[in-house]
């Protein structure tokens, strides 16, 4: 059978439900649809990531340049 669907937030959604079980192993492949990708307005990365932006407080002031040093001491390396 064959299922149209689209990507949202990097995942394949269908338009319309099927029920599979858990675990199923699926094949799927890629058509992309001139008209439907015309359509439909592709979210820029700071819509995506709206959710979560400014959400960080207390960070020390070298932190954009230092993260990776940050990111090492918390987990102990």
């Amino acid at each position: 059978m064959t299922y149209k669907g689209h990507v949202r937030n990097g995942a394949i959604v269908l338009d319309e439900p099927i029920n599979l079980p858990e675990g199923a192993i699926v094949r799927f492949e890629i058509a992309v649809i001139e008209d439907a990708a015309e359509d439909q307005e592709v979210p820029t990365l700071a819509q995506r990531l709206a959710s979560v932006i400014g959400k960080a407080e207390a960070l020390p002031a070298d932190w954009s340049e230092n993260h990776d040093v940050y990111l090492r001491k918390a987990h102990g390396q």
